[in-house]
């Protein structure tokens, strides 16, 4: 088992799950119920977004701070490589 320290983000990952949870459960209760398609799949675009919003939040949170644990301090002058990187993990 890993036991890394825990990173400030994880509390608003974990509150951001809770919700995307929340929201899962209403799109079964929604599915059970025989909702409208329509409000059905406007409930799952938000568990997808809040589950993207969660992930992309957890690999920021990596490349700034384990990323640079592991390879040391970067200069102000790369730090730019760095922000570009974050900006490409957008589209895992």
């Amino acid at each position: 088992m890993n036991h890394e320290p825990v990173h400030t983000s994880h509390p608003d990952i974990v509150n951001r799950l809770r919700r995307a949870e929340g929201h899962l459960r209403n799109v079964i209760d929604m599915i059970e119920a025989k909702r409208g398609c329509l409000e059905i799949a406007q409930q799952m675009h938000a568990v997808e977004k809040a589950i993207a919003a969660a992930k992309r939040i957890l690999i920021h949170d990596h490349i700034e701070h384990c990323l640079e644990d592991a390879i040391g301090p970067v200069p102000r002058g790369r730090r730019s490589q760095i922000d570009e990187f974050k900006e490409i993990a957008r589209y895992l």
